[in-house]
């Protein structure tokens, strides 16, 4: 599109959905949201973006290829779930460390592999939105 107020709106709402899926991925394991609803919310933020300034734009305000991105993702998603056999637990069983504390429940930090399969899910559904979405474009 040429209208220079979808552009500059559009712009604005990237921004706002990219770091509303950002907080949506990092408060989905215990409420409502994850790594999946977080990736459509940025997948959505980039295809208004593609909407207003193009798939050229849209791809090279992304940096990286879609198709890299989801793969990248898969592999995350996946060394998430051979940690857990590191321990001897089973594929997939989420581990849990805690830093500057004595407990899990006086600790500052919690990491854990749920949050990063999570950030792997977000980076597939991103990048195979996406991927979707310019593919759809450029056939039009």
């Amino acid at each position: 599109m040429n209208s220079i107020i979808f552009s500059a709106g559009a712009r604005i709402l990237v921004a706002l959905l990219l770091v509303f899926s950002v907080f949506m991925l990092l408060r989905g394991h215990n409420l409502p949201g994850g790594g999946f609803i977080g990736g459509l919310i940025a997948a959505v933020g980039f295809i208004v973006y593609m909407l207003a300034c193009g798939t050229t734009q849209a791809k090279a305000a992304l940096r990286v290829s879609p198709e890299a991105l989801a793969m990248v993702g898969l592999l995350i998603a996946l060394a998430s779930g051979f940690v857990s056999i590191l321990f001897g637990d089973p594929f997939f069983t989420g581990q849990w460390w805690w830093v500057g504390g004595d407990s899990y429940a006086t600790a500052v930090v919690r990491p854990n592999t749920v949050l990063v399969f999570d950030v792997g899910v977000y980076l597939v559904v991103l990048g195979s939105i996406v991927s979707l979405a310019c593919a759809f474009e450029e056939e039009v």
